[in-house]
């Protein structure tokens, strides 16, 4: 194991993938027409996905933080950008294919792939990281920091939805990767996963941190798996 490595860490990433997938199932139900809710306009469902988002990209702040503790490791670097490049592509390649008036073209993946490229420059600056994150967060919420202009200038020569099935904004959702990576620099990380709620001696703690190390896995896997599952099911 990686001497660099937090179990704890692992096991909050645990968690997160157990309410992604829960979250998915609500939407294949509901894509199949077995229950009926509102996931884009509902304050739960939104409050709900916000959540997990937040959870990931707070650990991929994290993850970087710890990864790259005393010097940028470049092996690993290369390693992130060829699986979670090739995974970005897959997502978009399958969504197109499978739906392809609201294909993912910048859903979780391709953002945690770019954030992790731009992280990367903020990492030896924590207080101007939270800095940053601060200005990204008002700005979005007062409406004068956003993406919409760089949407308008590539939908039509990229061919790009006007709706997705998934999209992570760089602005304002970099900023959680920013705070993320500042309070590991911090230590104040520390003091949130050090807590007897992610003991690693806990029996079910011991299966969320193995969901955790292999978050991104499970990511590409399961969707498919419930879709395909609910789709035959629907003909029976």
């Amino acid at each position: 194991m990686n001497d660099n490595r937090l179990v704890e860490l692992d096991i909050f990433k645990g968690w997160a993938i157990v309410f992604m997938v829960l979250f998915h199932i609500c939407y294949d139900l509901n894509y199949f027409k077995y229950i009926s809710i509102d996931l884009h306009r509902d304050t739960f469902w939104i409050l709900a996905r916000n959540v997990i988002v937040t959870m990931f990209l707070l650990g991929v702040g994290m993850s970087l933080a710890i990864a790259h503790k005393s010097y940028l490791k470049w092996t690993k670097i290369r390693k992130r950008i060829l699986f979670l490049g090739g995974a970005s592509a897959l997502i978009s390649i399958v969504t197109y294919i499978v739906f392809p008036q609201t294909w993912v073209y910048f859903g979780i993946l391709h953002f945690i792939l770019f954030a992790s490229l731009v992280g990367l420059l903020f990492l030896p600056y924590p207080l101007f990281s939270l800095f940053v994150a601060f200005i990204m967060l008002i700005g979005s919420q007062m409406g004068w920091l956003n993406m919409h202009w760089l949407f308008s200038f590539l939908q039509e020569p990229l061919h790009l939805p006007k709706h997705t099935e998934d999209l992570v904004p760089f602005i304002p959702w970099f900023a959680v990767v920013l705070i993320g990576m500042a309070l590991t620099r911090y230590g104040y990380h520390e003091k949130v996963l050090k807590n007897r709620f992610f003991k690693p001696t806990l029996v079910h703690n011991k299966t969320l941190a193995v969901l955790g190390r292999n978050a991104l896995m499970i990511y590409l896997v399961h969707q498919p798996l419930f879709f395909g599952l609910f789709f035959m099911v629907s003909f029976l």
